[in-house]
């Protein structure tokens, strides 16, 4: 009798071993939390994400914080289709800028990219570029805050925001100190990048989500308005008062717009 009671108890606990097993075999797909790769704009660099990094891995997010060249549209998307396609899983990928074009052409041909984050970023259509698209709406004051152009040995040009307005054009809800470091860091931005014509768009196809702030200066809130309802955004929100920095000076906000993305 005493054989058979522990051979009863051996197997149902086998078997219940096996059940939760499976159970969290089950489970464990859905767990998978996708892996958040930003992408900085023009006179950033991938600092400008700091706080929306440390609130995400806060949250068990995987961040990649991809380094933007600045140099072309299609380029700079092949730049980051490369970081994209060494990602093991779903991805949710957040361009801020110029960024947002880039974003839009690199997530084509990768169908691990679940869900786009525009952060006061270009959303361009087939033939679009970013420079008539900030121009195209009033409230836009880049142009006259740009140093003289970086002439380039291929007779290109680099743009720069002149430090001494970049607090008030481009982070003016940034403290000053903070703005004053960014601007001596300010990554240029090739002209050419500025008017090449995107490709066909990937908000298309893929989930999109807006947040960008009202007194942004580089590009007009009304111009990133009429991108965002355009690509039929899953969700948009607009920070009153934030400035195109919007990721540096409210992270928590754009954080949680992409875990929004991301679920």
């Amino acid at each position: 009798m005493k054989n058979l009671t522990a051979i009863a108890f051996a197997a149902a606990t086998l078997l219940g071993t096996a059940a939760t097993s499976s159970i969290a075999a089950t489970a464990a797909p859905s767990a998978v939390k996708p892996t958040v790769v930003l992408v900085h704009g023009a006179f950033a660099d991938s600092s400008s994400w700091d706080g929306v990094t440390a609130k995400l891995q806060a949250d068990g997010y995987k961040v990649v914080a991809a380094a933007n060249p600045l140099r072309s549209v299609k380029g700079d998307a092949d730049s980051v289709s490369g970081v994209i396609k060494g990602i093991d899983g779903p991805v949710v990928l957040v361009g801020h800028s110029y960024g947002g074009a880039v974003i839009t052409t690199a997530a084509q041909g990768n169908a691990n990219v679940k869900g786009l984050v525009y952060v006061a970023a270009f959303a361009p259509e087939a033939g679009e570029n970013a420079l008539e698209l900030s121009g195209r709406f009033p409230g836009g004051t880049l142009g006259g805050a740009l140093a003289a152009p970086v002439t380039l040995p291929d007779g290109g040009k680099d743009l720069y925001i002149d430090q001494a307005k970049f607090h008030q054009q481009f982070a003016a809800d940034v403290p000053k100190a903070k703005a004053r470091l960014m601007a001596a860091g300010q990554r240029p931005i090739a002209e050419a990048a500025l008017k090449e014509a995107s490709g066909t768009p990937a908000w298309k196809s893929v989930p999109s989500y807006f947040i960008y702030g009202t007194a942004d200066k580089n590009i007009p809130a009304a111009a990133l308005k009429f991108m965002a309802d355009r690509a039929q955004s899953k969700k948009t929100v607009a920070v009153a008062g934030a400035s195109h920095v919007v990721m540096t000076s409210h992270p928590a906000e754009v954080a949680r717009l992409i875990e929004d993305a991301a679920k």
